[in-house]
């Protein structure tokens, strides 16, 4: 990867101490000192006690987030006579703990790999409220799957209805089961992320619906729920879901005359604020109108509202969360309209993966001090031996800062440890939630011990070197 992303650059703030409420969890503020405190503790003492850099998630925020979905989008299919499943989806962030916080809160967790399914199980979790989705479900995984007894798996492609029939079947078990299609609805998104246009890995062609709906009622073994369809994520309106939800809503119908068709899962992709920039719709909104499109819809093809699902993942986790780095080195550099300050830090591209993949905007700010300092253009780079290893492509600090400094980046909740590697032998930072003035870990940071401790070639040492990791 040898380019650097190019945001746009945004105006310089009145004040590059702010901390936007839209961008940071709610309830984070600077304490007396100047120092960011979020769900009730300091940066710098939650710096000092598990190290940089550090993902911190605030819970109660995760927590307030998971009832408010639950409850507009819930609330929304009510007002149109029906009800609503609400899926965490998993792959946005998942460990134990979320697990146990989301179905603590109503929710049911969507699953895509064995892997996710294994920490959903560990955790606690009934397997009758979980989804498990994936493009290329092994036949071991669709075993295990129906082994324990999945709530619903999400049927991704012609050949996966004989496989998991046929698992089911084995196992003498009536495995229930979605249908993902592509409504050629392409969402306001990245071209990456856009996932219900034809040409992608995702899902049927809708014109294919009907005919592997009723294959897949073909199977004793199987008990089909319904549609789904995921068209996309950082959405920040109705009318995309409306759209689709017309689209899928005639097949939905065609079918349903047929037999009945109890549900229909419209998937997630709701956006959240990254920059001042971005302004996403209240969830409140955005679900009133996809009930209302749903309404119209099976008024126009007389068919009975079905019962509604949706999968929201970053929507939930993503504003919860602030990834602590610790500056490193500064380097001011020229360009065409002045300077821009290359802000390095410690971590990178290894622990937030979005810039370099999808240019993906953020927000940066001192996170130790405040400063009366004019605000400087800076972009905060990771260590990595990539010109495209960038953090924030973009925004403003106070001219000062400098080497030592404590940074937070907003808005990390989502996709960031998800994505994270061992890139350049970097070992992978903690999780800590915070709540009400505690810290805790909920994933424990690695080490470089945990490194040399994979590679074969590596005889076990007592005396290997230890950092990177948390000191609990």
């Amino acid at each position: 990867m040898a380019s650097t992303v190019s945001a746009a650059v945004p105006a310089a703030p009145a004040d590059a101490n702010a901390l936007a409420p839209a961008v940071w969890p709610e309830g984070a503020t600077r304490d007396d000192r100047g120092r960011l405190v979020l769900g009730g503790v300091d940066a710098v003492a939650l710096a000092e006690r598990f190290g940089t850099p550090l993902y911190v998630l605030d819970e109660r925020v995760v927590r307030g987030r998971a009832v408010r979905f639950r409850d507009a989008l819930a609330g929304a299919a009510r007002s149109i006579g029906s009800d609503a499943t609400v899926y965490y989806a998993g792959k946005a962030f998942l460990s134990a703990a979320i697990v146990r916080w989301m179905l603590d809160e109503g929710l049911a967790v969507d699953v895509c790999t064995g892997g996710e399914l294994a920490v959903a199980l560990a955790a606690g979790a009934d397997p009758g409220r979980l989804g498990f989705h994936g493009n290329n479900k092994s036949l071991a995984e669709i075993e295990r799957a129906v082994s324990v007894g999945v709530g619903a798996i999400i049927i991704d492609s012609e050949i996966e209805i004989e496989r998991v029939a046929d698992a089911a079947a084995r196992a003498g078990r009536v495995q229930r089961v979605r249908l993902r299609v592509n409504s050629g609805v392409h969402a306001s998104t990245h071209e990456f992320l856009a996932t219900a246009h034809e040409d992608q890995k995702f899902g049927v062609p809708l014109d294919r619906a009907f005919e592997l709906g009723s294959r897949i009622r073909s199977h004793e073994s199987l008990d089909f729920l319904g549609l789904h369809c995921h068209i996309g994520s950082q959405i920040f309106d109705s009318a995309g879901f409306a759209e689709s939800a017309e689209r899928l809503m005639a097949v939905h119908a065609e079918l349903a005359r047929v037999a009945p068709l109890p549900e229909l899962n419209l998937g997630g992709g709701f956006g959240i604020a990254y920059t001042e920039a971005d302004d996403p719709a209240p969830i409140e909104l955005i679900a009133g109108g996809i009930a209302r499109a749903v309404e119209a819809a099976c008024a126009a093809h007389d068919v009975p509202v079905p019962r509604l699902a949706f999968e929201p993942g970053r929507s939930i986790v993503g504003p919860a969360g602030v990834t602590l780095y610790t500056v490193g080195t500064i380097k001011p550099v020229p360009t065409d309209d002045g300077w821009r300050h290359y802000v390095s830090v410690d971590g990178g591209m290894s622990d937030n993966a979005r810039t370099a993949l999808y240019g993906a905007a953020y927000t940066v700010r001192l996170a130790s001090r405040t400063s009366d300092a004019p605000a400087a253009l800076v972009r905060v780079a990771g260590k990595h031996c990539e010109s495209g290893d960038i953090v924030v492509d973009a925004d403003w600090l106070p001219h000062d800062v400098a080497p030592g400094d404590l940074v937070a980046v907003a808005a990390t909740g989502a996709y960031c440890w998800s994505l994270a590697s061992n890139y350049n032998h970097v070992p992978r930072p903690a999780v800590v939630a915070v709540r009400d003035g505690a810290a805790r870990v909920i994933v424990r940071g690695e080490t470089e011990a945990d490194l040399l401790a994979r590679d074969a070639g590596i005889e076990a040492s007592a005396d290997a070197t230890v950092t990177g990791g948390t000191p609990e």
